[in-house]
């Protein structure tokens, strides 16, 4: 299971003071679980920003307050809209021996080979739901797109194999990747196309989508 982590010391102070020492370069967080409550601490504003960069709901962060390690993932973060900052951020305290529920990305990988005719491929949701021991949790889901051939082909969530131990939450229904026709395209024109890439031909190529990467938090 990897992780980083972030060195905290508990905070006193809340309401508007706050504003004084983010000036100072540190950042307000909390620390919450059942077993421990809440603990509000101060991070160094810049480590926080640079190592929380890439990292997930479904990535571990431990939080040494102190000298006492918590184990947690990131629940929710406020950035200063105009800059992109970090203001504060909320980190829940997770028990290993416990299942948990949170997002895992989803990582599409491969090139469609219908994008060759001249169709395109459209995503749907980035992220997935699950239940899992941390242990089991994954950190993201990978989704190969290289079996969508052809018109209408699709990947929706019941598609999905994830390792044992890790409950899908979200509906199956879901889609995640499907092969569409560009605006403008008639079905016959779509069918020509096809026959000519299987002729030997070479289709003339109206409009090329592309997969994208989703890499978060």
């Amino acid at each position: 299971m990897e992780s980083i982590t972030l060195k905290a010391t508990k905070r006193d102070v809340i309401g508007k003071k706050v504003k004084v020492y983010r000036r100072q370069g540190k950042l307000p967080a909390v620390v919450y679980g059942k077993e421990i409550g809440s603990i509000p601490v101060w991070l160094d504003a810049r480590e926080a920003n640079k190592a929380l960069r890439k990292v997930g709901s479904s990535s571990f962060v431990v939080v040494d307050v102190e000298g006492s390690p918590y184990t947690t993932l990131v629940r929710e973060r406020q950035r200063d809209y105009l800059r992109g900052d970090l203001l504060h951020v909320d980190f829940q305290a997770i028990t290993m021996g416990q299942t948990l529920r949170t997002e895992v990305p989803i990582t599409i990988t491969g090139e469609a080979p219908a994008l060759t005719l001249g169709l395109q491929m459209v995503t749907g949701i980035t992220s997935i739901e699950v239940e899992s021991l941390p242990k089991d949790l994954p950190s993201n889901v990978v989704v190969d797109v290289s079996n969508l051939a052809e018109m209408g082909d699709k990947i929706q969530v019941k598609d999905l194999s994830l390792p044992e131990g890790v409950e899908i939450l979200t509906e199956g229904e879901e889609m995640i990747a499907q092969i569409t026709a560009p605006a403008g395209m008639e079905e016959e024109e779509i069918v020509t196309e096809e026959e000519g890439f299987l002729e030997g031909g070479e289709p003339e190529v109206i409009e090329k989508g592309k997969s994208e990467e989703e890499t978060e938090g």
